[in-house]
Formats: C-alpha cells, sequence, structure tokens
C-alpha cells in the first residue's frame, strides 16, 4: 500500500462512526420521497426506530436536491446509523418516480412508502408488516376511510375534493380499496415488479398507479390510521396536485393508445383557439381594428397563451424558469409558426384535390397539433443542463 493510499484509509477510518452495528440484510424497507424536509428527518428516523423494534429494516430517503440541505443532513444520519439511506436525485423529481427508484434501490423483500412530513402514523408499520406476513395480501395500505381511521382537520373543501378522487380511483381500478389514494402502503416486491412495466410515474398518486398496472388484482388488506397535522415545513400540496391526478387517470385509460403529454398538449391548444377568438372579436368588432392586425395579435396572444399553460402543465415536471424561459417562449413561436404554415399547405392541397372542406381544416389541425407537440418537445421542453423546482 503506497502513502497516499494509507493516508485515505486513515482519514476514512477516523471519520466512521465507532462500533457501527454489523448489518443484516433487511426484511422491510421504508421509501421515503423528501423535498426540504430537513427538520423532519431526525424525528421520522427516530419515530421508524421505535415502532419497528424486532424488525430488521432500512430506511430509502429520495431528495429531489433540496435547497434547504436535506440531503447533506441525511448524509450525516447515515454516517451514524447505516440503515438509513440516501437516493439524492438531481434534474429529476416528482413523487411518484422518487417512490418508484427508491423501492428499486432496495433488495428488501417488502417495502413500504410513506411521507417524511410525520402526517402518516408510524406506529402501525408493525401491524402492516406483521399482516403482509401473514402471507394471504400483496398490498397493506394505511386507510383513513375504515373503522378506526380518520382524516383529522381537514378542510371541507380538502374533503369533498378527497372523496371525488377516491370514487373516480376506485372506478379505474380492479382492486377494492378504501383509501386508493392513501400515499401510505407496504407491499410485497414480487408485486411491485410485476406492475413495473406499466407504471406511469406520472403525478404524486403512487398507489393507484400501482394498482391500477397490476396485471391481476391484487389481495389486498387495510390498516387504520389517522392522518396527522405537518409538525415543520410546508405542504406540497397546491392547486396543481389535482392536474397532476387527471393526468394520471387519463394516463391509465388512454396512455397505451395516446401519451398523455399529448392529450395534455391538445387540451391546452383548445384553450389557446377560445383565447384567438376572444382576443380576435375583441379587437375586431369591439374596437374597429383591422382584421390583419388583429389576427396577428390575437396568433400571438394565443400561442403565448399556449407556451405559458404548457410550461405549469403539460411540462409541470420540465417547466422552465429565469431566461430559458424566454428562449423556451421563441423556440415555441418559431415551432408554432412552421406548424401554422403546415396547417394551410395541408389543408389547401386537400381543398384542391375535392377533399370537403371541413376534412381539409381539421387535417390541417391535426397535422398542426402534431407538429407543434413533436418540435416543442425537442426544442422547447428538451433537458436542460439543470432543472430546478
Amino acid at each position: 500500500m503506497n502513502d497516499m493510499s494509507g493516508r485515505f484509509l486513515a482519514d476514512a477510518l477516523a471519520v466512521a462512526p465507532p462500533q457501527a452495528p454489523a448489518m443484516l440484510p433487511a426484511d422491510l424497507a421504508i421509501v421515503v420521497p423528501a423535498f426540504n424536509e430537513v427538520a423532519n428527518i431526525d424525528i421520522l428516523v427516530a419515530a421508524i426506530d421505535r415502532a419497528l423494534e424486532g424488525v430488521r429494516w432500512e430506511v430509502v430517503i429520495v431528495d429531489d436536491n433540496s435547497p434547504d440541505g436535506t440531503a447533506a443532513h441525511v448524509r450525516e444520519v447515515a454516517r451514524r446509523d447505516p440503515r438509513v439511506r440516501l437516493l439524492h436525485r438531481y434534474g429529476r423529481r416528482g413523487l411518484s418516480s422518487a417512490c418508484v427508484e427508491g423501492i428499486q434501490a432496495t433488495t428488501a423483500p417488502v417495502v413500504a412508502v410513506m411521507d417524511a412530513d410525520m402526517q402518516h402514523d408510524e406506529r402501525i408499520l408493525a401491524a402492516m408488516f406483521a399482516r403482509i406476513g401473514q402471507g394471504d395480501v400483496d398490498l397493506v395500505v394505511g386507510s383513513r376511510y375504515v373503522e378506526g381511521g380518520g382524516i383529522g382537520d381537514w378542510s371541507k373543501g380538502r374533503a369533498a375534493m378527497s372523496r371525488l378522487a377516491t370514487r373516480l380511483a376506485t372506478r379505474l381500478t380492479r382492486t377494492p380499496i378504501s383509501d386508493p389514494m392513501s400515499g401510505f402502503f407496504m407491499l410485497r416486491r414480487d408485486a411491485f415488479l410485476a406492475a413495473l412495466p406499466g407504471l406511469s410515474s406520472v403525478g404524486f398518486k403512487i398507489l393507484l398507479d400501482i394498482a391500477a398496472s397490476s396485471p391481476k388484482p391484487l389481495r389486498v388488506a387495510e390498516v387504520p390510521y389517522t392522518f396527522r397535522l405537518r409538525q415543520h415545513g410546508e405542504s406540497k400540496l397546491d392547486a396543481l396536485v389535482l392536474w397532476d391526478y387527471l393526468q394520471l387517470l387519463i394516463d391509465k385509460m388512454i396512455g397505451h393508445l395516446v401519451p398523455v403529454r399529448f392529450v395534455s398538449f391538445a387540451m391546452v391548444g383548445m384553450v389557446g383557439v377560445a383565447v384567438h377568438f376572444a382576443v380576435l372579436t375583441t379587437l375586431y368588432k369591439a374596437f374597429g381594428t383591422s382584421f390583419s392586425k388583429s389576427q396577428v395579435v390575437a396568433t400571438l396572444v394565443a400561442t403565448s397563451s399556449n407556451f405559458f399553460l404548457n410550461n405549469v402543465l403539460t411540462y409541470r415536471d420540465q417547466r422552465l424558469k429565469g431566461f430559458d424561459l424566454l428562449t423556451g417562449w421563441i423556440s415555441f413561436n418559431i415551432v408554432c409558426v412552421i406548424g401554422a404554415l403546415a396547417n394551410v399547405g395541408v389543408a389547401r392541397w386537400l381543398f384542391v384535390h375535392q377533399s370537403y372542406w371541413v376534412l381539409s381544416a381539421l387535417a390541417g389541425v391535426a397535422v398542426t397539433t402534431v407538429w407543434n407537440y413533436a418540435m416543442s418537445a425537442v426544442f422547447t421542453w428538451r433537458r436542460r443542463r439543470r432543472i430546478k423546482r
């Protein structure tokens, strides 16, 4: 061994935690997606340790490059406790995809998913593990809607939204789950692997994704718990989570035929048509602006509207900010100008060749939509050097 290698080994041993316990393979892995949860990490690990006494467990914390230093703190905790592991993602984000990557990063035969914010009651983990250990179920769900469970101090609006989302999810899945919107569950690895090829990893409801993607109905048990209030940090729920949820439902219904992003892009396009005619009518009819000038302004406003809506909705996971937002807007406008020329060309060609004028127009719109979607994905929302959350 040379001097440099010797010094490196000595330094490594010097910072290693004293008397680190010998590790046996974990029987249970708890996957915890995290973003800006530095204040909850120590509390969470201690709570899991108390709840799973006698169980060989590990926790995989998947951090999406939190600006509050969550990843750095998890590394410190992991140096003291080898049962704590970190998956630090950079340039990728999203709750469902974080859960999928976390499950794939462990070899434990049973995996659980729970939030880092302490709103899920870790005290039922042992009961969930004992239930799945009986061998007659694939999935155990921590449920707020069975006897003994509860939603805590939720507003009436949030409770109503949860009930509506639950009804929609129940119609989609072939699995009887009282709380398919739960983010707190435990399942066998073989059940996850069977569902893995069909997962969408869209939005934030990974349980619904797994249940709907399983090639056969999952055998389910439920354990009640009461949803708790967040102690530290800020809630990640916002007005766009419903859109994420609708995207997931659409993807599970028709995603094998049409990409869900294309469906979202087309829906935004329809909004753009409404914006175009609203601006055109206002300028041309209300203010007496010439039709040509009104058409130009309406086209620019509608195109910009489509760009910003797509940036917030269709490409929420790749949304542009700062200088990228400006260059993205420019490239999107260029793409749309070429698409408009293609629209006119295709429609005119079909009309000249005796096609019905309505069909000619619809064909032009279809060509433009496909062109704009494909080219904007390549030139506007291509993967950037870095993606901010």
